[in-house]
Order: structure tokens, then sequence, then C-alpha cells
């Protein structure tokens, strides 16, 4: 790495952190006393600015799903989270088995677990599960909230409706055959309808607009929310902290907590997540700063990584005047990067891409460009395409500070933008906060209000099924507001292959056919893919249990905390 480049990115992620410990010591005092003490509490500095949605659908990206979803709900199909030397593959959930109907395959039956109870002690039934499809899907019901919508319904497209077939089976309707739907539905979290009724009445009678009545309603279900997950609500402040205590009637004996109490904690700032984890104040911290690992690690504290189905990309504009319309200037900014580089400023904390999915996956597929490092390539291509050094390429990136997945945006954007210059490209970057750059993610390139003038967008996303790796940025059927087809990339071509793909109801058809989707998809190059993360957390070595999948997604449940 370059003197200039190394002083530069390092100054990024050192600069403030006494600062940070400042932050974190003000912001995160936390009671003491002899009843805390005895009890087991785990304390989490999170990458988000605020605490996500604890309503049901969490926002604030995957981080969401991962601290207020899978802790306080659970979903008819689960991601298993129990192995770190295996991909996580689909589990039953509060499901115990499902399948299409072989002569509808717009149509799919699913058997219901018996004896699973919500935290306000109502029963999981066949019509709790119509009423959170309903709560999403039917503007209609008097559930409706449009507020959970952006979130769910772009996960989950072609997902149309729910029919109760008797209290323990239920039968879930797809606009067109879709073989991806079990592991779409990862993404929808069971509420309690007895628990949102109970809000309901409580809405002063005065009121009486029935949508205002509702958004009313859920605003109470949030501040005091009822999953059937491992752990329940028990204090809840906006931005600053939540509190979960652990459901001792939980379910399944394999994650019933051996904690008593999880604090989460907003630290957007990664100099202020890892002097709060060095001065005490919290057991667990996501993405520390990199160039703070090697006095993390002398302090006694544990890193935990592991490579997951993870691309932190650059997703580019197709609409008119895009200047990414050129593939020579695609496939030259994937060339110009040198990840190695990246990968050494980052401490090792990354894998290094070679598409969407790495070489030997079952959906590679063996494409014919290949990403690497190739400066002279890179700028041979950009010399055909007419830039110069003297005549630069403008583009401009949104990106955020901090959220779920965007590892260091901030200094990692500056990397690219210092290296890209090599190649003759102008790089602007537009950093706003993690929610927003999430919502104007599905708002799309198209919105001037949003894109600001960008013309490509740096938000991270999981690659471990077909509709979130692929389909969702390649469709036609998923321009927005549908789903996150930000840069309205697709043609007639990848419809086709997304179809052959959604339509194979046999797993290894289905490989296949994906595995021509991403090569095609990394030959036409509608990213610039710059890592992969690993997912790094630190924490003290109090906490036992943990178990890093290759995984977005993290299990708090099994996981202890010694005295």
């Amino acid at each position: 790495m370059t003197f200039k480049r190394r002083s530069l990115l390092q100054g990024r992620l050192m600069a403030g952190l006494v600062a940070g410990a400042a932050i974190a010591a003000a912001g995160m005092m936390m009671t003491t006393g002899t009843a805390q003490a005895q009890e087991k509490v785990l304390r989490i500095g999170m990458t988000a600015a605020d605490i996500p949605r604890t309503l049901g659908q969490p926002d604030q990206g995957f981080e969401g799903n991962r601290f207020t979803g899978i802790p306080i709900y659970d979903s008819l199909v689960q991601w298993d989270l129990s192995k770190a030397d295996a991909a996580s593959v689909l589990i039953p959930g509060l499901a115990t088995e499902w399948a299409v109907d072989a002569a509808d395959k717009t149509k799919w039956v699913f058997k219901l677990r018996p004896g699973v109870k919500f935290h306000d002690g109502s029963a999981f039934t066949a019509d709790a599960v119509v009423w959170n499809v309903r709560k999403v899907l039917d503007k209609d019901a008097p559930h409706f909230d449009q507020s959970q919508v952006g979130v769910t319904a772009s996960r989950m497209p072609t997902l149309r409706s729910a029919r109760k077939i008797d209290d323990m089976t239920v039968e879930l309707t797809t606009a067109e055959p879709d073989s991806f739907l079990p592991i779409n539905l990862t993404n929808l979290f069971m509420a309690s309808p007895a628990h949102w009724e109970a809000k309901l009445k409580a809405v002063p009678a005065d009121v009486t607009d029935a949508r205002q009545r509702a958004a009313q309603a859920w605003t109470a279900f949030a501040a005091d929310p009822s999953g059937s997950g491992p752990f329940k609500v028990i204090g809840f402040t906006p931005r600053e902290r939540l509190e979960l205590a652990k459901n001792p009637g939980y379910w399944d004996p394999k994650r019933t907590p051996k904690l008593d109490k999880v604090v989460l904690l907003p630290l957007p700032e990664a100099n202020a997540r890892t002097a709060a984890l060095l001065s005490g104040q919290v057991d667990w911290i996501e993405a520390p700063a990199p160039d703070a690992v090697p006095q993390i690690k002398e302090r006694g504290f544990k890193i935990y990584a592991n490579a997951q189905p993870h691309v932190w990309p650059w997703q580019l504009s197709f609409v008119e005047g895009s200047p990414w319309l050129d593939k020579r200037v695609r496939h030259a900014a994937n060339l110009c990067i040198n990840r190695s580089e990246l990968k050494e400023f980052l401490g090792g904390l990354m894998e290094e891409p070679k598409g969407t999915v790495p070489p030997g996956h079952p959906w590679w597929g063996n494409p014919k460009f290949e990403i690497k490092y190739d400066l002279p390539a890179a700028q041979k291509l950009m010399t055909e395409a007419g830039f110069s050094a003297s005549k630069p390429l403008k583009v401009k990136v949104q990106t955020s500070a901090s959220g779920s997945g965007q590892m260091q945006p901030i200094p990692m954007n500056e990397f690219v933008q210092q290296s890209l210059k090599d190649c003759y490209f102008d790089v602007e970057l537009d950093v706003i906060e993690w929610n927003t750059l999430f919502t104007n993610w599905r708002v799309g390139a198209k919105d001037a209000t949003t894109a600001r003038g960008a013309n490509a967008i740096n938000v991270s996303f999981a690659a471990m099924d077909p509709f979130f790796a692929m389909v969702r940025f390649t469709s036609t059927k998923t321009f927005p507001p549908v789903s996150n087809n930000w840069g309205y990339f697709g043609n007639d071509e990848f419809d086709k292959l997304i179809a052959a793909a959604r339509t194979s109801f046999d797993g290894a058809e289905r490989d296949a056919a994906l595995a021509k989707l991403h090569a095609r998809i990394v030959e036409e190059a509608p990213f610039v893919w710059i890592a992969h993360d690993v997912g790094p957390r630190a924490m003290s070595a109090k906490v036992t249990g943990v178990v890093q999948p290759k995984s977005w997604f993290i299990d708090i449940a099994p996981m202890d905390i010694q005295p």
C-alpha cells in the first residue's frame, strides 16, 4: 500500500479514539448494585445509529433481523446458526414441514408447530400466520401497517396471500411458481395478534379514524412487543438502549437462554465502539476498528470472524445518462481496485470477491470476465472509453457512515476513491445516515430527491439465498419500489435466466440455472465488487457459547456470560 493511501485511511480509523472513549463512557452509564451483579447481563454495541424497530419487522438492515428480529420473534422457516464450519441452511421454525403443491406450484402448505406461545401467553396458530401475512400485504386489513411493508414485501415479492386450512395448517399462495419462497419467509416474523388487539382496544375512544387507531396500536405494540422468540422486551429507550429478558418458556430447549438479560446499545462510530469495549462498558461490539484489533487481542478480548455470504459493492445505475452504461467503464472499475491492499488495511478482516459468490460455490458458473487487480488493463479500457488523467470520468456514490454489514464504509470508500483515480475516475462520495440510505435503496436511482445526483450506491447485501444474492438486482420485475434493483438493470435475457431458476424445484437443476445467471451477472458487471465481509466482532473472554456461523446472522440465545 502506498504511504499516502495508508496514511489517509489509517488516520480515518484512528482519529478520535480518545474522543470515542469519552462518548462511550458518557452514553452508557450502567446501573450497578448487588441485584445486577447476580444477573447474567450481555451488553452489545451495535453499528446501527438507532435501536432497530421492535414491532415485528425490523429496520436497520439485517442488523435489525440479527438483534430485534431473531431474538424476539420466530419465523416459519429459520436459518441454522449452530455451526461455524458449514454454510447455514434452512431448518424448521414455527413450521415443522412444508411442501409445494404438485398440481399447482403457486401454492405451498405449511404444517405448524404445536404448543408455541407468544410472550403475552396467547397461542400461535394458523390464524396468527394469516394475520401476519395480511399486516404487510393486505391494505384492507384493519391491522395493515405501511411502515412494515418496505422491509418485508421487497424480500418476498411473490407472496400474495395466506389461508387457514386448520388450526395447525396454512396455505400460502404466490403470484407465480417460486421455489425461493421458503428462504424468503425467514424474513417474515410472527407477532402476536392478541397482543396487538389489546393495544388497539387501549387507544383512546376519541381517536375515531381506523387507520390512526391502527397506527397508534402499532406504536404501543413497538414499545411493548410480543413475539414467540427466546427473549422478550422489558425496556426500550429510542436511540439509546433496548433491554431484553430471557423467555424461560421458549419452545426450543436448545435455544432457551442462559443469559438473564441482553442490553443493546447503538454505537455507529467504530472508535466509540472499540473504546466502549476496551473500557468495559460493553461485552461485545460489531465491526471493531481494524487498527485497534491488536490492542483488543492484547487486552484479552476475543475476535470472532468467519467468511459469510455477504457482498460489499457499489451497485451501479443504468438509467439514461449514467456513466456506467459503458461496459468498458464497469469492467475498468472492477480491475482498478487492489483488494489485497484493502484487505491488509482492514487487518485481514475481509475476503477478496470474484463475484457475488466465490469460485467453487454451486452458483459460481465460471464467468468469462475475471474480477482482479489489473491496472494496465483498467487504464486501457478507460482510454478506449475516452477518458484520461486530464479528462477523468466523474461518478458519485451514495454511502453511509455506519450500518448493518457496512463494515468501515467511509475509510473503505475513500480507499476505492483513491484507487480509481489511477484509472481516470473522479469519485464524489455522498455520506448519509444508514437507515436513510437503506430507504433510498428501495426508491431507486431515478428518484432525483433521494439519489441526489448519485449514479452508484454502496449498500452491502446478503448472498445466502438466490433472491437476495442475484434476482432482486437483475430482474425487470424488481425495479423500485418492488425491491432493490436500485439501478434498473435487467432485460429479457436475465428475466429468462431468473425464471428458469425460480421454477426449478429440483435442487441440482436450480443450482445449474443459478450458475448460468451468476456467470452472466459477473460478465455484465452491474456492480463494482469490492469486498466480502467476515462479520468481525470483538467480545469479552467472559462471553461463552459463541458460534460465529457462515452467515450474516448470529444466535444470542445459546450464549452465556461468566461472572
